[in-house]
């Protein structure tokens, strides 16, 4: 009986052999017109192998022409810094101050003034660890309040008016700085420790402010923008008056604001210092608007200020 099936299995495959071996193995495509097509080598194209052949012909040339762009975009990566660069305007006035009015900004200038004293009691003089610290919350509310318009604007299928780019261009503004400082002092593990806390409690702290009332949050951070720059302007005073030694500027710095390469550290603080005020003007520019009645959308964001 199983020599039976089998005997029947191998009628049926070789009727189906028969069948399908003109559509499979013939060497001319039923899709083909009747006329040969000759390729670049004489070969006719309206067989198996003649496609086959061109094909091969093809790609071996693409892979050369390939090959000759990738050398030529690494020559051009070698001369370009793989992250975007821009020159810093340190024209900004770097005194201004948003005085508080409404009860809106006494709250948030009182919210920056507490947290500003016990920071300033731990770190004193230490204007390196400090910067580190503050980087790590600097670069928060721009991506909270990015991702925060981001899905507005998903929900309501409506432009931002640029405001989405501004502010991930100000969090990644911000975390640049804080590479810049990572490449001259690696943070202890009880500093790393009390990033990680104070990151998670102001990420969320603030992505509730933002949702509860973003002109709040847009105030908050241009008082905190604003006591960066005091800030960057102590850590530059001690440098200037050799309170600090001044060192060579990390080639981080150099290559991502376009500096002359005997760059001090001086420099790279000029340059955060105008960086940190132009998110000062930013945000209270963005608090204005929402407190005036309006949204973001309305008034085009500061695309590029750098």
């Amino acid at each position: 009986m199983n020599r039976n099936h089998a005997v029947a299995a191998t009628k049926m495959s070789q009727l189906l052999l028969m069948q399908l071996r003109p559509r499979l193995f013939s060497t001319t495509s039923h899709f083909a017109s009747r006329s040969s097509i000759m390729g670049p080598s004489k070969i006719p194209m309206d067989t198996t192998i003649g496609t086959a052949r061109v094909l091969a012909m093809h790609a071996r040339n693409w892979s050369a022409h390939a090959s000759d762009l990738g050398t030529n975009k690494k020559e051009d990566n070698d001369q370009k810094a793989p992250w975007e660069a821009y020159e810093a305007d340190t024209s900004i006035d770097m005194k201004k101050h948003h005085k508080p009015v409404t009860w809106n900004d006494k709250i948030a200038f009182g919210i920056v003034q507490a947290l500003k004293y016990p920071t300033h009691f731990y770190f004193q003089k230490k204007h390196i660890h400090h910067a580190v610290l503050l980087e790590t919350v600097a670069a928060v509310p721009g991506m909270v309040g990015g991702m925060l318009l981001h899905a507005k604007s998903l929900r309501r299928f409506e432009q931002s008016g640029g405001w989405i780019k501004a502010l991930l261009e100000e969090a990644e503004n911000e975390r640049m700085h804080l590479m810049t400082f990572i490449d001259v002092y690696r943070p202890k593990w009880h500093e790393r420790a009390l990033v990680f806390a104070v990151q998670g409690v102001f990420f969320n702290a603030y992505f509730l402010a933002y949702l509860a009332s973003p002109k709040l949050a847009h105030r908050i951070t241009g008082y905190l923008e604003e006591e960066a720059v005091n800030s960057y302007t102590e850590f530059l005073n001690d440098l200037e008056k050799g309170v600090m030694e001044d060192m060579p500027a990390p080639a981080i710095a150099i290559d991502y604001w376009c500096l002359p390469q005997n760059s001090t550290m001086k420099d790279v603080v000029r340059v955060i210092r105008a960086d940190e005020a132009h998110h000062r003007d930013l945000n209270h520019y963005a608090s204005d608007i929402q407190c005036g009645g309006h949204e973001l959308k309305e008034y085009p964001a500061p695309i590029g200020y750098h």
